[in-house]
Formats: structure tokens, C-alpha cells, sequence
């Protein structure tokens, strides 16, 4: 092989300088680039105090969280009454029912009660002098005949002793308070209660076979009203889930969504003719126009939300209003700049036959902007899906302000998983139907 001499190597070096002289830019660009977002990652770390924040999170809520998301839970109190009988209370409003009667609550002959709160041995007796706490195959008795709760030998470290009470912490099966004369116990099930039928509900605590055969040929509960048309109602009026309020409300987020993207893509549509440079040659009206997007878009949906809240009270009207406005400064600024960059040579031709302004838009410009129009506007109006949702929570209406209004009582967080749950499949299903709906438009298919 023959090597390369001097004048070979000068040659190249003339012809290719950028690979030979690379700047200090070129040669250190990325090694910088990845010691500043070091930098920055430390620099960030030291600002928000990250160390302290993870250490003070209360990580054990996340787990609390999102078991009451699946589940919910029951909760009898015990009394002992003076002459040593042991009273059973449920609360008003219990998941069972007005008069529960629960296999898992268990009178012994002996005037005793046995409460499984779990089939995995957590067993809690109750009776007159002293309550027996099982778990873990660790028994605990807690001598209940003094002023207060004492326990006898060794405390396990699933319990705790207070002044006037014990709290044992049975994990995901729930808790057991218990102090002299009462012992509260909170037993969590896995699932969604009553999510059909409410406790109110002629249909409630009835097997399924049972249900379909009263609607399907049963004889009528109510005379007035067939046994559909009566099942229905109680699904649709359920007291606990608010199946009929949840429904409307979401509706009212989708119809906000549309509307405010429809009335934003229709006043977008000619301002855009006339803020693009090469359609409307008036700088002053072009810069006019693009500013007064800037302005539209810069002032977050949430803000304009708040302010139409104030102007004309909560509900859907004002989130459409905070949702048109957001999308005429977005889709404006949008569809201006496609008209600015499109090919002009079609329109040219057009011009050059003397037809009408009107003819030239539609021939020369419309074939070229309206993929943009389509794919942006069908892209907007599925993100406003979910931006309505969330204009929702500050009254602006629809789902967003039922979902705000369950998260503010910290109780209710199975009705959060399932307005959630709706949310997330009517975003899916808008955004299939945004995908077919372009690319059907457009002429073309994805696979």
C-alpha cells in the first residue's frame, strides 16, 4: 500500500477543513453540553432542597392512597353496656345497609363477639373485661376492666398504647381502636361498594340471577313502573356514586371541549389570512394580529377560566369561553404560520389567470394549509379534552369540578378512581377518534 505524502495530506486538509480545523465548539460542544445539565441538575437539587423533601414526604400515604382508591371499608363500633352486653353499631350511611348482619361478626354463647377482620388470622374477641387482638399468630389480650386499656405482656410492633386507648394496625384488613367501653373497628374489602345499587335501591344486596329475573319477568316492585325502567333509575340516581351527576358532567366536559375548539378554529381561520405576511402585505395589521395571539395564548386556560368564573358565574359557558380563547391565539398563531410558508407558485399561476382573491385563497392556498388545519385543530381539540377537565376544578363546570369536589373531602377516593377511570378512556377514545378522523381527512393511513 502506498502511503499518503505531505502534499496529499495538505491537499485533503484544504478540501475537507471542517474535519481537519474543527472550532473549539466542535470539538468540546457536547462535553460542555453535558456538563452544564450536571451543573443544572445540582444547581436544582440545591434550590428545591430535594434531600429534605424526600426525606419529610409522607411516603406512607401513597400506599394509604391508593388502597382506598380499590377498596372501601366498614366501620362497626362495639359498646359494652353496664350490664356487660355488647352493643353493635354501624354508621348511618354503612355500605351494608340499614340492619347489617355480617358473617364476619360472630356472637358466642358465652355473650362474647368474634370479628374476623381478615381471613388471614386477624381475629379480634371482644367481651365484657378484656379484647383479644390476634394477628400474626401473635395473640394480645388488652384488659379493658381498669380506667383505662392496658395490655397484657409484650406489645408487638403492630400496636400502640396511648392514655385512653389501643390501636392495633391490622395493615390492608384495616384497624382496631379500643378503649373501656368501646372497641372501633375498620375492615377494608377490596372492590367498589354498591356501584350498581345503593343501599336505598330496590335491587340492593340481591344476587345477580335474581336482579335479571325481576327486570326480565318478575312481577312489578313498584306498580306504577316496570322493573327495567325502575333499575335504571336506581342505577342512574344511586346516592353513593352519582352514576347520573358523574355522566352529565363528563358530557359537559367533552361539549365544552368541542365548543370552545370549534368557535377558537373559526374566528382563527381568516384572522390567520390576515396576519400572514404573504397573504395580507400590511405589516402593521400582521404584527397587530400576532401579537394579540401572543397575548390570547400567553394567558393560561386556567387564568381565563378564573376570570370568566367572575364575569358570568361557574359552569360550562365560562370553561367554553376560557377554552375559545386559549385556542383562537394557539390555532391562530398556527395556521398563519403554515399560510406563511406555503409554496407560492400555485397561487401565483392562479393570480396570473385573473381570477377572483376568493378563487386563488381556495385553488392556490387551501390544498396547500388545510393538512395543517386539520391535523392541528384535531390535535387541540383532544388536548382540550383533558385541559377541560382540568378548568373544571376552579368552577368553570363539567367532570373537573366533581372530580376536585370528591378529592376535597380525602374520604371519598373510589369515586377519584372512577371519574379518573372515565376520563382517561373518553381521552383514549377522543384520541383514536382525532387519528382516523386526520388521517382519513388527509388521505392517508398510518399501519
Amino acid at each position: 500500500m502506498t502511503g499518503i505524502d505531505a502534499n496529499c495530506m495538505h491537499e485533503i486538509e484544504a478540501r475537507y477543513p471542517e474535519y481537519f480545523h474543527r472550532s473549539f465548539r466542535q470539538r468540546f460542544g457536547g462535553l460542555m453540553i453535558v456538563i452544564a445539565t450536571l451543573l443544572y441538575g445540582l444547581y436544582a437539587v440545591w434550590f428545591f432542597d430535594l434531600p429534605k423533601l424526600f426525606a419529610e414526604a409522607h411516603w406512607e400515604r401513597v400506599g394509604i392512597y391508593l388502597s382506598q382508591w380499590v377498596s372501601y371499608d366498614v366501620q362497626p363500633e362495639f359498646r359494652i353496656q353496664d350490664d356487660g352486653s355488647i352493643a353493635v353499631r354501624y354508621p348511618r350511611f354503612s355500605p351494608l345497609g340499614d340492619n347489617p348482619h355480617p358473617d364476619w361478626v360472630v356472637d358466642n354463647p358465652d355473650g362474647s363477639i368474634t370479628v374476623a377482620v381478615s381471613a388471614a388470622a386477624r381475629v379480634v374477641t371482644i367481651s365484657k373485661s378484656e379484647t383479644i387482638v390476634t394477628a400474626d399468630g401473635v395473640s394480645v389480650p388488652i384488659d379493658v376492666s381498669s380506667g383505662a386499656p392496658k395490655v397484657v405482656g409484650p406489645v408487638p410492633a403492630w400496636m400502640t398504647v396511648y392514655d385512653d386507648n389501643v390501636l392495633a394496625d391490622l395493615g390492608f384488613a384495616g384497624d382496631v381502636s379500643i378503649s373501656v367501653d368501646r372497641v372501633n373497628i375498620r375492615k377494608r374489602f377490596l372492590g367498589w361498594a354498591n356501584f350498581v345499587f345503593d343501599t336505598q335501591s330496590s335491587f340492593f344486596d340481591k344476587p345477580v340471577g335474581e336482579v335479571i329475573s325481576l327486570i326480565v319477568s318478575g312481577p312489578r316492585i313498584k306498580p306504577d313502573q316496570s322493573n327495567l325502567s325502575l333499575a335504571f333509575d336506581d342505577i342512574w340516581n344511586n346516592s353513593e356514586w352519582q352514576h347520573g351527576d358523574v355522566w352529565t358532567k363528563l358530557f359537559q366536559t367533552i361539549v365544552m371541549a368541542f365548543l370552545g375548539t370549534l368557535l377558537g378554529a373559526l374566528a382563527a381561520f381568516p384572522l390567520a389570512f390576515m396576519a400572514a405576511r404573504n397573504i395580507t402585505p400590511n405589516r402593521l395589521l400582521n404584527q397587530i394580529l400576532k401579537r394579540f395571539f401572543d397575548f390570547l395564548r400567553s394567558v393560561d386556560m386556567l387564568i381565563w377560566a378564573l376570570f370568566l368564573t367572575r364575569a358570568f358565574g361557574p359552569g360550562p359557558l365560562a370553561g367554553s369561553g376560557a377554552i375559545f380563547l386559549t385556542e383562537t391565539g394557539t390555532l391562530g398563531k398556527l395556521y398563519s404560520e403554515g399560510l406563511e410558508n406555503i409554496d407560492n407558485k400555485p397561487r401565483e399561476g392562479i393570480q396570473s389567470t385573473g381570477a377572483q382573491t376568493v378563487l386563488v385563497h381556495r385553488y392556490g392556498i387551501m390544498p396547500q394549509i388545510v393538512p395543517v388545519i386539520v391535523s392541528q385543530t384535531l390535535y387541540q381539540w383532544e388536548s382540550n379534552v383533558r385541559g377541560a377537565t382540568i378548568i373544571g376544578a376552579v368552577g368553570a363546570g363539567g367532570i373537573g369540578l366533581k372530580l376536585w369536589e370528591a378529592m376535597r373531602t380525602n374520604a371519598n377516593w373510589e369515586n377519584v378512581a372512577y371519574m379518573v377511570i372515565l376520563i382517561l378512556i373518553v381521552v383514549f377514545l377522543f384520541d383514536a377518534a382525532s387519528n382516523a378522523l386526520r388521517h382519513r381527512l388527509m388521505g392517508s393511513r398510518t399501519h
